[in-house]
């Protein structure tokens, strides 16, 4: 389905392969580990937003990766959001190369050229208004 969408926007758009990317919020940021995990070939790196991988999602693939979560999320576990985190980390063969980038931000660097930048933000199952620009920030860092 997703290489249909694809299709169909190479179709009326001029598209940079090397520079298609994934992101979504909640469910959709579930969708996007799943992408990762199913269609890594497809995307250049991907930026889940108060998202978890659900059961049987197992990315393989390195890929720089973005994600935010809220401290505060009751909707979908802040727990479980760390794991998914830290699942990132070592996927990308993250080791002990991490340094700040803002308040809390923090990016794990990757030998791979898979970095992963995890920021967490005060506040609950929200899309902060920042948030759009730091992942645009981080995704144009990042192609195939």
């Amino acid at each position: 389905m997703v290489d249909i969408a694809v299709a169909a926007l190479r179709e009326t758009y001029q598209i940079d392969d090397a520079r298609i990317y994934a992101t979504g919020f909640s469910n959709g940021g579930m969708f996007t580990y799943l992408l990762w995990a199913e269609r890594p070939d497809l995307f250049a790196a991907f930026a889940p937003i108060a998202a978890r991988l659900r059961p049987g999602v197992e990315p393989a693939v390195p890929k720089p990766l973005f994600h935010a979560a809220g401290e505060g999320d009751r909707v979908v576990d802040y727990r479980a959001q760390l794991a998914a985190i830290e699942t990132a980390i070592e996927v990308n063969g993250v080791g002990d190369q991490s340094r700040s980038c803002g308040q809390g931000c923090t990016l794990y660097g990757s030998q791979s050229g898979a970095p992963v930048m995890a920021w967490v933000y005060p506040a609950a199952h929200v899309w902060p208004t920042s948030t759009s620009e730091r992942i645009a920030d981080f995704l144009r860092g990042h192609a195939k």
